[in-house]
C-alpha cells in the first residue's frame, strides 16, 4: 500500500509553476541523470528517448504539448488554428510566427529560413530523418517573412501539427547544420553533439554515452530564466543506482525512467532525499517480431527489408503462440504495480483511441501449444518446435534493466512450455537506443527475432505514431539505419488507412480508423505484441521545485521553471 500512494502522489491536473528565481542562474547548479545514457544530441538523427530529451534542452520547438496534451507555443507567438486564421479553411496549409526578438545561444537572430531548412534537414531524399512520420503529406514549406513560414499539405490535413511541434520536432539553426543535409547528416559531429539552440541551456561539453556539462543560456528570451547556472546530464549505470542517487544519497536532482518494481521505490523513498513522480500516458512496454530474416548470411540491404521474410515468424500462428503464451498480469505484478497496467494495446490512450482489445490479456498455454500443432509445428526429441526443417530457435533482445531482465527470463520459461528455444540478449541502452549507423546492436538494426523496449508519442494524436509502420519506412542502409518501421512490417492496406486518417477532420471517424490501424498491428498480424501500458515513472529531489511531469512531451519540457527550494 505504501508503494501504491507513492505512485498516486503525481498532480492529476497541470498548473504552471509559479516564477520562483529572482535572476537567472541564482540557485546554482542542478544534476540529472538519466541510466539510459545520451549518445547524440539531434533527435533527427535518433528516436531514443534518452537523446530527445537531453537535447530538449538546448533545442525547442514551435510548440509543446502540456501535461494535459494541449498545444502550447513556445517559440510561435501563438498555435494556428481556423479560428485565429493560422489554418486554412480547406486544412490544407498551416502558417506559423515566431515570436519577435527570439535569439540562439550564439547571440545570431532566430528567423524563418531556420524552420524552413529544418523542414528540408528532414525531408533530404538521401537523409534517414527519425521523425520523418510527422512530415507526412508536407508538399511545401516556404518562408512568407522573417517570421512567418507557411506549411502546405497534398491535402487537406485536419492535424497539421506534425511538424515542429513536441520534443520530437526542434527548430535546427540553418547557419550550424547548413552542410549536414542527406547523407553528410550523421557526419556532423560538432552539430550533432552540441547543437545552438534557443532553450535555457547551451551544451559546454558533451562526451557521448557519459555526461553532458551545461550552462544557462545567456540569450534564453526570459532574461529570469533559468535558475540554475549550470547543469549536469550524466548518463550510464541503471534504473537503481539513479533512484538511489537522488532518493537516498541526495546526489543527484532529478532521475528518469524509474522502471524499477514497486516495492523498492518505496524503499528508497524512505531515504527521504525525494520521492516518484508518476503518470500514465501512451508509453507501452511490447515484443516487436522481426518480419524480416535477420541472418548474418545475407547482406545488410536484405536482411533490412521485406525481401527476405523470417523464416518462422512470418507465420501469423507462431507470432500468435508467443502471445497466447505470456501471463501480462504477472509481469505488471513483478515490474511495475500501481505503475503498470497489462494492455494489448501499441495506442493505450488517451482513451477515445484505445481499442476495446483484451484478447490477450488471459495467459493460454495450452491454447498455444495447440494452436502451433495444427499449423504442423511439432516437437522434436529435444522439446522444440519445427517444421519444413526449421526450429521455432529466438534470439530475443532487449536493453540492461533489472525489468527487462525479469520479464525476459519469465518469458523465456513461458516458451520453452510451448516448446519454443530462446536464447537472451541484452545489451547496453546506449548503445541499443543509440542512432550510431556503424553499430550492429541498434534497435533500428533489429539483427534478432524478438526485441522489446517502449516509446511513446509526442501530444494525444496517435497520426504520426501510428503512421510509422508504413511501407518503406524501415530503418536501412540507404537511410543510415534511420526509420520507424522497426520490424518492418508491409499492409499497402495499412498504408491506405494512414493516407484516409491523414485526411479525416472527423473525430468520432479519427477514433475509429486510430483504432482499426492498432489492431491491425496487434491482434490482427501479432507483428507488435504488447505487454504493458507503463506510467512514466521519475524521481526528485525534495528541494527542487516546478517540477511537472509531463507524458505527452520531454519530461524536461519545462525545466527553464524549475528551481531549489530554499
Amino acid at each position: 500500500m505504501k508503494a501504491k500512494s507513492l505512485m498516486l502522489g503525481a498532480a492529476a491536473a497541470f498548473v504552471m509553476a509559479p516564477a520562483a528565481m529572482a535572476e537567472r542562474g541564482s540557485d546554482g547548479h542542478v544534476n540529472i541523470i538519466y541510466w539510459q545514457a545520451p549518445s547524440i544530441l539531434n533527435p533527427y538523427l535518433s528516436s531514443g528517448t534518452k537523446d530527445i530529451e537531453s537535447a530538449s534542452l538546448v533545442i525547442e520547438p514551435l510548440g509543446r504539448y502540456d501535461p494535459n496534451g494541449a498545444l502550447v507555443p513556445y517559440l510561435a507567438e501563438e498555435i494556428p488554428s481556423v479560428a485565429n486564421g493560422g489554418v486554412s479553411e480547406d486544412l490544407k496549409s498551416i502558417t506559423w510566427k515566431l515570436k519577435s526578438g527570439l535569439k540562439w545561444s550564439d547571440g545570431s537572430d532566430v528567423t524563418a529560413a531556420d524552420v524552413k531548412f529544418t523542414a528540408d534537414y528532414c525531408m533530404h531524399p538521401e537523409g534517414g530523418c527519425a521523425q520523418l512520420a510527422k512530415y507526412e503529406g508536407v508538399e511545401n514549406v516556404e518562408v512568407i517573412d522573417d517570421l512567418t513560414v507557411k506549411v502546405s499539405f497534398s491535402e487537406a490535413k485536419p492535424n497539421p501539427y506534425g511538424p515542429f511541434m513536441g520534443g520530437q520536432g526542434p527548430i535546427l539553426q540553418a547557419a550550424q547544420f547548413a552542410d549536414c543535409l542527406g547523407a553528410k547528416a550523421p557526419e556532423c559531429t560538432s552539430a550533432n553533439f552540441g547543437p545552438i539552440g534557443t532553450g535555457p541551456f547551451k551544451v559546454d561539453e558533451f562526451k557521448p554515452n557519459d555526461v553532458i556539462s551545461m550552462s544557462a543560456n545567456p540569450n534564453y528570451r526570459d532574461p529570469a530564466k533559468p535558475a540554475f547556472a549550470t547543469l549536469t546530464f550524466k548518463g550510464g549505470g541503471d534504473a537503481t543506482s539513479a533512484g538511489r542517487a537522488v532518493m537516498e544519497t541526495g546526489e543527484f536532482d532529478y532521475a528518469w525512467n524509474m522502471q524499477l518494481a514497486p516495492d523498492v521505490l518505496a524503499k528508497m523513498a524512505e531515504g527521504g532525499k525525494g520521492k516518484p513522480i508518476a503518470a500514465f500516458g501512451s508509453l507501452v512496454e511490447r515484443l516487436e517480431m522481426n518480419m524480416t530474416d535477420p541472418s548474418p548470411s545475407l547482406d545488410a540491404d536484405t536482411r533490412a527489408t521485406v525481401a527476405a521474410p523470417h523464416p518462422f515468424l512470418s507465420d501469423i500462428n507462431v507470432r500468435k503462440a508467443l502471445s497466447m503464451a505470456i501471463d501480462r498480469n504477472l509481469l505488471v505484478e513483478i515490474g511495475y504495480g500501481q505503475a503498470g497496467r497489462p494492455t494489448c494495446n501499441l495506442v493505450p490512450g488517451p482513451a477515445v483511441y484505445a481499442s476495446d482489445n483484451t484478447d490477450c490479456l488471459t495467459q493460454d498455454i495450452a491454447g498455444a501449444n495447440k494452436l502451433l500443432d495444427d499449423a504442423g509445428w511439432v516437437k522434436g526429441s529435444d522439446g522444440i518446435r519445427a517444421k519444413d526443417g526449421v526450429r521455432i530457435s529466438i534470439l530475443y533482445q532487449t536493453s540492461t534493466n533489472a525489468v527487462r531482465q525479469d520479464f525476459q527470463a519469465l518469458i523465456k520459461q513461458w516458451w520453452s512450455e510451448i516448446g519454443v528455444e530462446t536464447e537472451l540478449r541484452n545489451l547496453n541502452a546506449s548503445v541499443f537506443f543509440g542512432g550510431d549507423p556503424g553499430s550492429p546492436d541498434t534497435f533500428q538494426k533489429f539483427y534478432a527475432d524478438v526485441e522489446m523496449y517502449a516509446n511513446n508519442f509526442d501530444g494525444t494524436d496517435p497520426q504520426a505514431y501510428l503512421s510509422m509502420y508504413r511501407c518503406g519506412n524501415e530503418p536501412k542502409p540507404s537511410s543510415q539505419w534511420q526509420g520507424e518501421n522497426i520490424n518492418r512490417f508491409c499492409d499497402p492496406a495499412y498504408d491506405a488507412l494512414i493516407d484516409e486518417l491523414g485526411r479525416t477532420s472527423d473525430l468520432e471517424t479519427r477514433y475509429a480508423l486510430s483504432k482499426k490501424m492498432n489492431e491491425m498491428l496487434t491482434k490482427d498480424s501479432y507483428t507488435i505484441v504488447p505487454l504493458v501500458d507503463r506510467g512514466r515513472v521519475s524521481a526528485h529531489a525534495n528541494s527542487l521545485g516546478g517540477v511537472v511531469l509531463n507524458t505527452w512531451d520531454s519530461e524536461l519540457w519545462n525545466i527553464a521553471d524549475w528551481h531549489r527550494i530554499k
